[in-house]
């Protein structure tokens, strides 16, 4: 309560005569929350690479080992520090620290460095950003925007070694104002890990997305976050006045008193709204003629666990697996996806979790892969998903393995990413059925029944085909974010053609109701786990077609329940009939918003 007077306080000073002009930037918000307070600027800075020839290439990679074991102490001193965290906070680092330690090993990066020093006699800071900026043209080619933003990653390992190579120090938050908003041309995790939120009442940066790990440590903080403001670390002074809107994504520079009464009258808003959301965690998900909605959670990592729980999600509707394969050099074992599965199976306490085998392509940059993914001329309709895991089996075969091994522990279902064809899904259940006898003759425990088969609905081949796909699975994931891709050759990531990418487009609604009929006349369930399931918008809409079952990211969650509490079924039902007798993606908007509006 003390802290929150204080930042009042300070925010009110600043609103007296003749302060300076207010200045309004937008960007991504990242993190929930309003903050005032007064900004403290990240005066980070370009480090002074040196680049020069060597002459002694045995000293310059010793210099180089020791920066890595100096950064690799580091490292392990974060370690330290993430155990006074919070739990999520804590397990979201720890996870993160695990693959800078990794990297920090032996890795692409670290070899790339040695070698480069070696063969080209390059001093050990240029080899490291050589390296850095080759690997992040690789990254930069990604069309999946949660792995490409694990660049970050590579770069903060990089920036560490040669912020220890040249020995240059490291700004930490000491001396914070109370209330202070941190603005920075890019704030990573381990700046974020270092903010303690009963001082730092949030953050800005010119750089960052909202799949990052910044934002994933933001959000288990606390802290209110706008990141993507290119301008505002240029417009900002030391103990300026901050407003920040982590909702909106609305940063204010020096607030006048009418902006800062208007943020605390949003804040107010929030924190009611926040409590009103908390109460319905142990309510069911059902419309005021009871029809009840399943809601189910979209895991990246297994840290975002104890934030599904929290949110009382009733199961995992889809894991992806490509954490197991991301930031190292060598596949995960059976017994290392086995461990991961069995603990996420475990900790959803009977609730079943549905993980999808691996779902990469040349897009997706997964070293550990290494020469089973060659370059694709069209990474989107190439070597990916299911057809890598078909082509190179052993990788499909290790990860049933440990699936059906997890599944003795809880209720665990298996999905296929990208399946197009009946002869794929047969080909997995022969791959299946040879691994369950194998691990049948070691008397390794499996679940009894064996574990329910699916396939993610992504393409507009899987949709048309849904009827003849049904019969060979035992349920249906639909992906909305490849399927609107896909059907309106569309790439969302591409600032070129993004404005073409419409989930409301009524191709794109026919499939879905397509996919969904197919699984009722089938009699197999069929939920939803893109990103249309976590938007309130479209929830009217998607129960219209059909769904009952949906799965989200989990800060998503508690909003689309208290849209279902407010909803009719057979309102939602008349609504979607209008919505797909309509040819134009414009009108079916304004119906749609029209209909929440009124709701």
């Amino acid at each position: 309560m003390k802290t929150k007077a204080k930042k009042k306080s300070a925010a009110a000073t600043a609103a007296v005569s003749g302060a300076p002009a207010e200045l309004s930037y937008s960007g991504l918000g990242v993190s929930a929350g309003i903050a005032i307070g007064p900004a403290h600027v990240m005066e980070r800075g370009l480090i002074d690479v040196p680049d020069y020839c060597v002459s002694d290439v045995d000293a310059e990679l010793k210099r180089f080992d020791v920066a890595v074991e100096l950064s690799i102490k580091q490292v392990e001193k974060l370690r330290i520090k993430a155990s006074t965290l919070s739990e999520a906070a804590a397990e979201e680092l720890t996870y993160l620290l695990d693959a800078h330690r990794q990297m920090l090993a032996g890795s692409r990066l670290v070899r790339g460095v040695e070698e480069r020093i070696r063969k080209e006699k390059l001093n050990a800071e240029a080899a490291v950003q050589a390296e850095l900026s080759q690997i992040a043209h690789a990254f930069a080619a990604m069309e999946d925007a949660y792995l490409a933003g694990k660049i970050q990653d590579v770069r903060e390992v990089s920036a560490r070694l040669v912020r220890n190579l040249t020995k240059a120090g490291y700004q930490a938050f000491s001396g914070l104002a109370a209330g202070a908003i941190i603005i920075a041309e890019e704030i990573t995790p381990a700046d974020t890990a270092l903010m303690d939120p009963a001082i730092v009442g949030g953050f800005a940066s010119a750089l960052g997305g909202a799949e990052g790990h910044t934002t994933i440590m933001a959000r288990s903080l606390g802290l209110p976050a706008v990141l993507g403001v290119p301008s505002l670390i240029h417009a900002v002074k030391p103990g300026d006045i901050i407003a920040l809107d982590g909702v909106r994504g609305t940063v204010v520079v020096n607030p006048s008193e009418a902006t800062i009464a208007r943020f605390e009258r949003r804040r107010e808003a929030l924190v009611r709204r926040q409590r009103q959301l908390d109460r319905l965690r142990g309510v069911s998900a059902a419309t005021r003629d009871d029809v009840r909605i399943t809601l189910q959670c979209n895991l990246e990592l297994p840290s975002e666990l104890a934030l599904a729980q929290q949110v009382g999600a009733e199961g995992v509707g889809l894991l992806r697996s490509e954490f197991l394969y991301m930031n190292r050099d060598t596949l995960p074992s059976e017994d290392e996806q086995y461990v991961a599965f069995k603990d996420i199976v475990e900790g959803m306490e009977g609730e079943p979790v549905t993980i999808r085998t691996l779902d990469v392509g040349s897009d997706k940059l997964a070293y550990s892969l290494g020469e089973h993914i060659s370059p694709s001329v069209n990474p989107a309709l190439g070597l990916r998903a299911i057809r890598l895991s078909l082509k190179v089996r052993p990788l499909l075969d290790t990860q049933l393995a440990a699936m059906l091994r997890a599944s003795a522990h809880g209720k665990l279902r298996i999905l296929l990413p990208m399946i197009n064809s009946s002869s794929e899904i047969k080909r997995v259940h022969e791959a299946m059925d040879k691994v369950v006898k194998r691990l049948a003759r070691k008397r390794i425990a499996m679940s009894d029944p064996l574990p329910e088969l699916g396939i993610m609905i992504e393409t507009p081949g899987a949709a048309l085909a849904a009827d003849s796909l049904a019969k060979n699975c035992d349920y249906f994931s639909i992906g909305t974010n490849d399927l609107t891709m896909y059907t309106l050759a569309a790439d969302r990531g591409d600032e070129q053609v993004a404005h073409l990418y419409d989930p409301l487009h009524p191709a794109v609604l026919r499939l879905i109701r397509s996919a969904t009929q197919a699984a009722d006349s089938a009699g197999i369930p069929v939920n939803l786990c893109g990103e249309m399931a976590g938007n309130p918008r479209f929830t009217a809409l998607l129960l219209g077609l059909g769904l009952r079952d949906l799965s989200m990211s989990a800060p998503n969650l508690p909003r689309i329940k208290q849209r279902i509490l407010g909803l009719e079924m057979a309102d939602a039902e008349k609504r979607t009939a209008q919505i797909m007798e309509q040819s134009d993606s414009g009108v079916i908007a304004t119906l749609l918003d029209d209909f929440n509006a009124l709701e």
